[in-house]
């Protein structure tokens, strides 16, 4: 049974994005760290003679559903976390790996970003991800709903914007999502995007 700890992030002094709202969100993040842990004991205690018994099957099913949705919480904050960075922002390099798969899949990159941004300002509580398909090379921008419902099958996430109010809320009202949308794009630290896309292996196909 693995036991996962909760990363650290040094995040200070984004642009638009507060040191209090930060502070608010890694709390966020390690409740999921910790409720995976929970969950991940509890169902291995289940587990434990081998089997699941009928009587245990209510709370085995239940503890597994919630599982899915806290252990995608902890991994999808890691790498909402793991993509920004105090001076990034801009665009990414023209030449860089990412910007020729963006021009494989899009007419252009501003295409692209008009896409992500949308994506991120659709009503209702979620995530706004680009993705790799390692199948042809190919990115594409998806709505996650909660944490677990919408993630592509075999899919690589490339860009992981969080649009929980709660990642905004101390910074922005309700209504001003796209002004947290612009204020995320302009900490997207693109050299991780970059090596995320490089340590995938790619078909031969997407050449």
């Amino acid at each position: 049974m693995k036991t996962y700890k909760a990363k650290q992030f040094n995040l200070s002094g984004l642009t638009g994005i507060s040191d209090k709202t930060l502070e608010m969100h890694f709390k966020l993040y390690e409740g999921y760290v910790t409720n995976t842990n929970t969950l991940t004991e509890r169902i291995a205690a289940i587990l434990s003679d081998g089997k699941v018994d009928q009587e245990e099957m209510p709370a085995y099913s239940e503890l597994t559903r919630r599982l899915g949705f806290e252990y995608n919480g902890m991994v999808l904050h890691e790498y909402y976390f793991g993509n920004l960075r105090n001076g990034g922002g801009g665009d990414p390099d023209r030449r860089s790996e990412f910007m020729q798969a963006v021009s494989r899949s899009f007419p252009s990159y501003e295409i692209w970003k008009a896409d992500f941004v949308s994506v991120g300002k659709m009503r209702g509580v979620g995530w706004a991800i680009c993705y790799l398909d390692p199948a042809n090379g190919l990115v594409s921008n998806h709505w996650i709903t909660l944490h677990e419902t919408g993630n592509v099958a075999g899919f690589i996430p490339l860009l992981v914007m969080d649009v929980w109010e709660h990642a905004f809320l101390l910074d922005y009202k309700p209504s001003d999502r796209p002004k947290y949308i612009e204020a995320f794009m302009a900490n997207v630290d693109w050299n991780v995007i970059e090596s995320r896309l490089s340590a995938v292996q790619v078909s031969a196909t997407a050449r």
